[in-house]
């Protein structure tokens, strides 16, 4: 099953716009290094202004990743380790309408923090209450 995850990089007070799309590109070139579908630029979710020419407008920072459901611990940890020594104060990770912050917390929090989202994700059909078929046998 293939999922799409959206990355916001979140800029400090003082970063523009030209800096996010820098780093978004930095970004999107080092995830299509992984075994992923599919690595753009996000776009923007907010309506256009009347007026404005038709088209989706390309949201500064954003990258938005397409894969399957097992390379996705890949996509976040990759997305983690990038941040270091970068000048944003972290970026927003969207999947299934969750959405989780990395950021300047310690590492270990951060990988706790992605294990968690991640172990949310469940298949449909599944049972829940920890029971296996022909396993337990």
């Amino acid at each position: 099953m293939q999922q799409t995850v959206r990355l916001e990089l979140l800029g400090l007070a003082d970063t523009d716009d030209d800096e996010l799309l820098r780093l978004g590109g930095q970004l999107r070139r080092s995830l299509q290094e992984l075994d992923v579908l599919d690595v753009r630029a996000g776009h923007s979710t907010d309506e256009i202004s009347k007026g404005a020419k038709s088209g989706e407008l390309v949201a500064p920072g954003t990258v938005v990743v397409t894969a399957a459901s097992l390379a996705l611990r890949q996509v976040l940890l990759l997305a983690d380790t990038w941040l270091k020594n970068r000048p944003v104060r972290g970026i927003k990770v969207e999947l299934e309408g969750r959405v989780i912050e990395l950021s300047d917390a310690s590492a270990a929090e951060r990988t706790r923090l992605i294990d968690t989202f991640l172990a949310h994700r469940e298949v449909p059909g599944e049972s829940h209450s920890g029971e296996r078929s022909a396993e337990q046998s």
